[in-house]
């Protein structure tokens, strides 16, 4: 099964088999955030938090897609990392911290992204940012939690950005060593 997942999420373009890794990381993780969320903030009447694990099959086909087309799967990986953030944020409030993981979103696309692609880096550099700026305090919340549970989702949403950051970053410097 472990040769099986290897072989999954390989690639021959260092960039793309970067992407289906982190790809594989984001995917094995999605099932399990709604539970980290009522560890820390409580079930509070909010199944919403559900609807936060529905990007996990789309993060575990990007390898697939890769494999046929590696630029669709790059940009498969991306509209889903972006697209994730925003919706989680709709779902569970900007008071969440979920806003925060827009940052690591620049940080793939510099990852799976090479200078000479600049006219689909570029965007996807800036987008996050824009995201950002022109989404917050616009989103409201599908949920409710009490200021001290929105306080503990973010910290745990910041010190999980801050995770996977370094995640990137170990992954960046391996591929270079």
């Amino acid at each position: 099964m472990l040769a099986w997942l290897r072989g999954y999420f390989a690639h021959p373009d260092p960039r793309v088999a970067l992407g289906n890794r982190l790809a594989a990381v984001l995917g094995g993780n999605g099932p399990f955030y709604p539970l980290y969320v009522v560890w820390v903030a409580g079930w509070n009447d909010s199944p919403q938090v559900l609807l936060t694990m529905l990007s996990f099959p789309v993060f575990l086909a990007v390898p697939a897609v890769a494999r046929a087309h590696p630029l669709a799967g790059r940009l498969m990986l991306m509209a889903a990392s972006i697209g994730n953030v925003v919706f989680c944020t709709q779902v569970l409030g900007e008071r969440s911290g979920i806003e925060l993981f827009l940052m690591p979103c620049v940080i793939l696309a510099a990852m799976v992204f090479r200078a000479s692609e600049r006219l689909v880096l570029l965007p996807l550099l800036v987008l996050p940012l824009v995201l950002f700026y022109g989404l917050h305090d616009r989103y409201g919340s599908w949920s409710h939690y009490s200021d001290a549970a929105y306080h503990s989702l973010l910290v745990m949403n910041g010190f999980s950005v801050g995770c996977l950051v370094i995640l990137m970053g170990w992954m960046i410097a391996a591929e270079h060593s």
